[in-house]
């Protein structure tokens, strides 16, 4: 066999082990679902609970850490019902826009997901 042919094959089965590997990888809706799940209870925890101060809390008889407990299945639902997911077979990009009230501000994350791992590329409040 010419070595320019044995190139070409070598580089041609290298691309479809990549792209077998890449698809096999592709991390579904669920997975999604349970990473933007810890983030934003994550969020909520540092940014939220831990920043409302210690007389508020006694003042309106709430746990704040408790209360995102017991809010979770809620929380989980809504990033169900608010995500699009574009599947492009060895990647995935999901987009998830959180609208609750024109009083609360709503928030845009768009994360890809590749190789069982997620990054968020854009999060944006609205």
């Amino acid at each position: 066999m010419k070595p320019l042919t044995m190139l070409i094959c070598v580089g041609a089965a290298s691309v479809s082990i990549l792209g077998a590997i890449l698809t096999k990888t592709n991390p579904n809706q669920t997975k999604y679902e349970e990473y933007a799940l810890d983030k934003v209870t994550t969020y909520l925890k540092t940014d939220v609970c831990n920043k409302t101060p210690s007389f508020l809390e006694k003042l309106i008889k709430v746990n704040c850490e408790g209360m995102l407990q017991s809010a979770m299945p809620h929380l989980k639902e809504l990033i169900t019902t608010t995500t699009n997911r574009q599947d492009y077979l060895i990647f995935s990009i999901y987009r998830t826009e959180i609208k609750l009230d024109s009083v609360i501000p709503g928030y845009k994350f768009e994360t890809v997901g590749a190789l069982n791992q997620f990054y968020t590329f854009n999060a944006e409040q609205k």
